[in-house]
């Protein structure tokens, strides 16, 4: 005896679709907004007393070598002021922090025309530090 299937029309549900496609974007951009400079070679100044500023868009390192690095990114002294300004875009006062990551050892001639074109860019430089650990 022979048995006849029955074909099974399957759809696919666009609402559940677009939601998976929500939630990937919202993770890329997330993954995309966080910075890893893990790889750079600092080690920051130290202090007594340290505030936390959260999670700013912009980040500014610079290594035991002297090379400047924005987001990560390795850039000449000149291209810093435009890549903060673009990086910070419409922020208001107040949420237009700059992450200022500079080794220890780093000259005043190497990080004052950075701190520099942060200001001309509108942004507001906050300098990484250390706590200092009780001995």
């Amino acid at each position: 005896m022979k048995i006849t299937r029955r074909k099974l029309k399957v759809e696919v549900p666009t609402v559940a679709m677009g939601d998976i496609a929500f939630n990937l974007l919202v993770f890329f951009v997330i993954l995309a907004r966080s910075q890893d400079d893990s790889h750079l070679k600092w080690e920051p100044a130290r202090t007594a007393e340290v505030e936390n500023f959260g999670n700013p868009r912009v980040s500014i390192t610079v290594d035991t070598e002297n090379r400047v690095y924005l987001n990560g990114r390795q850039v000449s002294t000149r291209e810093i002021s435009a890549g903060v300004e673009s990086l910070l875009g419409n922020l208001p006062p107040g949420r237009r922090i700059v992450l200022l990551k500079i080794h220890k050892e780093t000259l005043a001639a190497t990080f004052e025309p950075i701190m520099e074109a942060v200001s001309e860019a509108g942004g507001e430089v906050v300098h990484v530090l250390q706590q200092d650990q009780p001995h």
